[in-house]
């Protein structure tokens, strides 16, 4: 199953984020509790974890673009339902 990830809210404040780079390459295998990609806001730098196993597919945006939250980060390929 193909499941969008999108930018989660991880403050009362966040609006939007920079991601700093992605952690997997397309095609790259993952594990539940690895990292994904890596964010930046005013306030906070951090690495955002994956919520179960599967594939890195495509990334949605670029290193180093502004995202808002709720937005399309990258396209993973998992074997059950979203996590």
């Amino acid at each position: 199953m193909r499941v969008q990830v999108i930018l989660p809210k991880l403050g009362m404040t966040m609006e939007e984020a920079t991601i700093v780079r992605f952690c997997r390459q397309p095609g790259e295998a993952f594990r539940k509790g690895d990292p994904l990609y890596e964010i930046e806001t005013d306030k906070i730098s951090q690495e955002i974890e994956a919520t179960q196993d599967g594939v890195m597919v495509s990334y949605s945006t670029a290193e180093g673009t502004d995202i808002g939250v709720g937005e399309p980060v990258c396209l993973i390929e998992t074997d059950g339902a979203p996590g």
